[in-house]
């Protein structure tokens, strides 16, 4: 089977090979420093004995899987530590379809690219279910898409590209009507630190065989190259997880989660409030600046990233590459992100030149 290339990589590329200055708004790298724990980590882990740059345990390090059971409010026998959240999520939808309880997968339109190309992995077949103007749950459109044939129902809250926090009682009702129709809801809550509303609520308050959450700190802790993320599963679906990463990936890395493990312990909540803080003043400034362009956007809830349309200027591929060309700006076409928001172009706003791009682009559309 083929499988067609992720287009953050063609824009990046694209980006890349374009002459000039061009501002980088096509994925969620942070750009802010990482925990001052982690780096002290690392470097003590360089002077470890020689067993410690063997593998550790597959489902990860015990500490590790402890302590985030205990940030999270778990049993540590639920947490398997995966090679970013994007493993886990593949774990959790392979648990899904695997199942023999369907082969379809519910996926909320606009949607995490990524997420139909790993549906197409496993053999599922997608349906994209609209969400509400805002981007948050449509439980009306929910309840009408599921069926008997539905193996999963993805989510994830805050959401992107949309910035949406989904209504908690919203949430907890998709999972009792999967619950009825022997479907999966996997929560990817990445972005679960940059909740700039205070309304955000795990989907581990909900307490259902049918519920699984995924995580990772890529994003809260700045480090997407390190490649630690974890899946939090009810114990009927924790074994079969651990032996499709296995298989997968043997285990994951030991110094990562080492250096992980040190920074959840010892990094204050200070760190993330004033990452979440800055991230406010990037997106009012950031929109301000659309403002004067004429350009209608959201304003996110959660996460980092704005979508923007501007009139006439639909958010296709080829628009996206004259933006590079013509503007110097990179983001990514809404038509990436499903059917919802075609006529939309996503931000990323993890670059101190944020303001910068938005200005280019009021001067581009004035």
């Amino acid at each position: 089977m083929e499988y067609e290339e992720p287009q953050f990589f063609h824009v990046m590329q694209y980006a890349a090979r374009a002459d000039g200055d061009v501002i980088d708004m096509v994925s969620g790298n942070p750009d802010w420093e990482p925990p001052g724990a982690l780096r002290t980590a690392l470097s003590e882990y360089a002077e470890l004995s020689p067993d410690a740059f063997q593998y550790p345990p597959s489902d990860g390090l015990r500490e590790l899987r402890i302590a985030v059971a205990e940030r999270r409010g778990v049993d540590p026998e639920q947490v398997v530590i995966t090679v970013g959240t994007g493993e886990a999520n593949y774990l959790a939808m392979a648990r899904a379809l695997d199942r023999d309880a369907g082969d379809e997968a519910l996926l909320l339109d606009p949607v995490y690219p990524y997420y139909p190309g790993k549906v197409e992995m496993l053999g599922g077949t997608q349906r994209l279910v609209p969400t509400a103007r805002d981007g948050g749950l449509d439980l009306a459109a929910v309840r009408e898409a599921m069926s008997d044939e539905t193996a999963l129902v993805m989510c994830n809250t805050p959401n992107n590209p949309t910035g949406a926090v989904y209504d908690p009682e919203a949430v907890a009702e998709v999972v009792r009507l999967a619950e009825a129709h022997d479907a999966l809801v996997v929560v990817d809550e990445v972005y679960e630190a940059f909740d700039h509303t205070g309304s955000f609520e795990s989907a581990l308050r909900i307490d259902s065989p049918n519920r699984i959450v995924t995580g990772g700190f890529s994003k809260s802790m700045a480090i997407t190259g390190f490649r630690v993320g974890y899946a939090i599963l009810p114990e009927e679906h924790v074994e079969a997880a651990r032996t499709r990463h296995m298989l997968v990936n043997v285990t994951g890395p030991r110094p990562s989660q080492y250096a992980v493990l040190h920074a959840l312990r010892e990094t204050p909540p200070s760190y993330y409030a004033e990452a979440r803080g800055m991230l406010e003043e990037r997106i009012d400034a950031f929109t301000a600046a659309l403002d004067e362009a004429g350009a209608e956007y959201t304003t996110p809830e959660g996460g980092f990233y704005v979508l923007a349309r501007f009139d006439g200027f639909p958010g296709t591929m080829a628009n996206v590459k004259r933006l590079v060309d013509e503007a110097g700006v990179a983001g990514m076409p809404g038509e990436t992100f499903g059917t919802a928001r075609e006529e939309w172009v996503r931000f990323a706003l993890v670059t101190p030149r944020a303001v910068e791009a938005a200005e280019r682009l009021a001067d581009y559309f004035s």
